[in-house]
C-alpha cells in the first residue's frame, strides 16, 4: 500500500488546475408558462363518460395520457369550458335574491333574452355560414303576431311560446328560400330591408298599435298579487331557463351530425364539400329553419314577458346592438355571444344617466375588438399565444447555434430532463475548450499527434475522442504508407463514410493532424 503525499506532487482532483479558471453560472433562458391540467384516474369516473342528451358529444373533452412517474394511465381535461360555464350560471341564479335594484334586475332579465337571441343567431350566422340579419325580425314577427292572437281570443299566456314558434317557422321558410340563391353581403342586405319592411309596416298598422306606440294588453306569467322586486326577480329566473335552453340548443346542433356536416363545409371551402359528397345547402337550410323556430319561441316568451311588442324590435339601432354584442363576444363562440351581450346591456341599461356618451363607448369598445382582436374578446387567448410562439421562433432564431444548449419548447417536451443539463454542461465545457486552442498546442500537436502531451491539449484531445459516431472524422489508407485521406463516418450500420475533401496526406502523423485541425475548426465555429 502506497501513501501519497502532498509531499510528493499530489493534488486534490476537485480542485481547479488553473487558478486562474473562471467559474460559470448557467444562463437560464425563459421558457413560457406551462399550462396545467388536472388529471384523473383513466377508468372508473361517469364524468368521462358524460354527454350532452341526443348527441356523441361529451360534456368534458379530456384526453388519455400516460404518467411516466407513476406508472398508470390517467385522463386529463383538455377544454375547463363547461365548468366555467356552470359556475357561471350557478352565480348567475343565486344573485336575484340579494338584488333589490330593480333597474338591475330589468337590466338582467333583457340580457337574458338578448344573450339567448343571440345564442341562435349564432347558429344561423356561426354554424350555417348564412349571414342573415333578420334574427330581431323573425322575434318580433312572433311576438306581435303571438300577443295579437292572445288578446283576440283570450289565450293563456303559456299557448305564446308556441304560437311564436309556428309564427318563426314560418317566417324562417320565407326568408330560408333568398338563401339559396344570394350569399353574403348581398343577402345581409336583404334580410335588413326585410326588418326595415317589417318596423314601418307596424308602425302605420292601427291593429298593431300605431296610436299607442305598440300592442300591449298580453298575458303574462307574472302573478299580479306580488310586488314589482318579486317580479322583476321570477322574471330574471324565468328569462334565465330560457337562455340555458337555447345555449342547450346550440350545443345539441353543434355536437349532431348536421353540425358536424357545416363545419367540414366553412366559408369558401363549398366545392370540396360538396366534391365529398356533402350536402351542405340542405343542411343549412335546416339549421337555418331550427334557428328561426327557436327565435319564434322567445319572442312568444317575450310577448308574456313584457305583456306586448313595440315597433324597436324591427328597428336598424337594435340590430347594431345586437351585431355589436357578437362581433365583441367573438363570432362563432357561445361562450363569446353570453359575455359580449353581458358588456352591452351593462353599459346600455345599467349606465343609462350618461346619457349618448354610453353609445360612443360601446362603439370604441366594437371598434378596438375588430381593430386590435381578430376572434372577439374569446379569441384573444388564442391570438395572444399564436404572438407568443412567433417570439419564441424569432428567439430562437437568435439563439440557434450548432451543438447549443436546448431550446425552451425542446425542454419542455423532453421526458428525460438529464439531456437538457448534459447539452448545457457540454456547451459550458466548448466555451472553455475555446480558450485553450492556442498556437502553441497546435504546434505541440503537429509535433507529436500521438502519446503524452500538456494538460490543455490533452483536455482539446479527450473531448474529441468521446464525440458520438456521427460525422466523426477518421483517416483511412488509400496506399498503404504512402497516401492517407480524412473521412467522416456515418454512424449506421452499412452505410459507408463519405470523404471529407480531396486533400492527401504523406504520413499517418499528417492525417491525425488534418483531422485535429479540423475538430478544432468545428469547435471554434460552434
Amino acid at each position: 500500500m502506497f501513501k501519497v503525499t502532498k509531499s510528493l506532487g499530489w493534488k486534490n482532483p476537485q480542485d481547479s488546475w488553473a487558478p486562474d479558471a473562471p467559474r460559470w453560472k448557467p444562463r437560464m433562458l425563459p421558457v413560457g408558462r406551462l399550462r396545467w391540467y388536472w388529471k384523473g384516474p383513466a377508468q372508473g369516473s361517469a364524468l368521462w363518460r358524460l354527454r350532452y342528451p341526443f348527441t356523441r358529444r361529451t360534456v368534458l373533452r379530456t384526453r388519455g395520457v400516460y404518467n411516466p412517474k407513476t406508472l398508470r394511465a390517467e385522463r386529463t381535461i383538455v377544454d375547463r369550458r363547461p365548468i366555467y360555464w356552470a359556475l357561471g350560471l350557478a352565480l348567475l341564479a343565486l344573485l336575484p335574491p340579494f338584488v333589490d335594484s330593480g333597474a338591475l334586475l330589468a337590466a338582467g332579465a333583457v340580457f337574458c333574452i338578448y344573450a339567448a337571441i343571440n345564442l341562435c343567431w349564432m347558429l344561423t350566422i356561426g354554424t350555417a355560414g348564412i349571414f342573415s340579419l333578420a334574427s330581431p325580425a323573425v322575434v318580433g314577427a312572433a311576438a306581435y303576431g303571438s300577443a295579437w292572437l292572445a288578446i283576440e281570443y283570450g289565450l293563456p299566456w303559456w299557448t305564446l311560446p308556441f304560437i311564436g314558434s309556428g309564427i318563426g317557422l314560418v317566417f324562417g321558410a320565407i326568408i330560408a328560400i333568398p338563401a339559396t340563391r344570394l350569399d353574403g353581403f348581398y343577402y345581409a342586405l336583404l334580410t335588413l330591408g326585410i326588418n326595415e319592411l317589417c318596423r314601418v309596416y307596424v308602425v302605420q298598422s292601427r291593429v298593431f298599435g300605431s296610436a299607442t306606440g305598440g300592442l300591449y294588453g298580453a298575458p303574462s306569467y307574472m302573478p299580479e298579487g306580488w310586488d314589482e322586486t318579486s317580479q322583476l326577480r321570477l322574471g330574471v329566473y324565468a328569462c334565465l331557463v330560457l337562455m340555458i335552453a337555447a345555449l342547450f340548443l346550440y350545443r345539441f346542433v353543434n355536437g349532431t351530425r348536421l353540425g358536424r356536416i357545416l363545419r367540414a363545409a366553412p366559408e369558401k371551402k363549398e366545392a370540396f364539400a360538396e366534391a365529398t359528397g356533402i350536402d351542405f345547402r340542405s343542411a343549412r337550410v335546416r339549421v337555418f329553419l331550427i334557428s328561426s323556430i327557436a327565435l319564434g319561441v322567445i319572442g312568444g316568451f317575450y310577448a308574456t314577458h313584457f305583456r306586448g311588442a313595440s315597433p324597436t324590435l324591427f328597428s336598424f339601432d337594435l340590430v347594431l346592438m345586437m351585431l355589436a354584442m357578437i362581433v365583441i363576444g367573438g363570432l362563432g363562440r357561445a361562450e363569446g355571444a353570453v359575455v359580449g351581450t353581458l358588456i352591452v346591456i351593462f353599459i346600455e341599461k345599467y349606465l343609462i344617466d350618461w346619457g349618448p356618451a354610453r353609445l360612443i363607448l360601446i362603439g370604441l369598445i366594437m371598434l378596438g375588438v375588430v381593430l386590435f382582436l381578430r376572434g372577439g374578446l374569446f379569441g384573444m387567448k388564442q391570438q395572444f399565444r399564436a404572438w407568443r410562439n412567433k417570439k419564441k421562433s424569432e428567439r430562437r432564431s437568435t439563439r440557434a447555434e450548432k451543438g447549443g444548449e436546448m431550446l425552451p419548447e425542446e425542454a419542455t417536451e423532453t421526458r428525460d430532463k438529464d439531456q437538457i443539463f448534459a447539452r448545457r454542461f457540454d456547451k459550458q465545457q466548448r466555451d472553455f475548450l475555446k480558450t485553450l486552442v492556442t498556437d502553441d498546442v497546435i504546434e505541440e500537436h503537429r509535433a507529436k499527434p500521438l502519446g503524452q502531451h500538456s494538460e490543455q491539449l490533452e483536455r482539446l484531445l479527450v473531448y474529441f475522442r468521446r464525440g458520438v459516431q456521427n460525422d466523426k472524422y477518421a483517416i483511412v489508407a488509400t496506399v498503404p504508407f504512402r497516401e492517407y485521406r480524412v473521412i467522416a463516418l456515418s454512424g449506421f450500420r452499412g452505410v459507408a463514410p463519405r470523404v471529407v475533401d480531396d486533400k492527401v496526406y504523406a504520413t499517418e502523423d499528417e492525417a491525425y493532424h488534418g483531422v485535429f485541425l479540423r475538430r478544432v475548426q468545428d469547435l471554434l465555429e460552434s
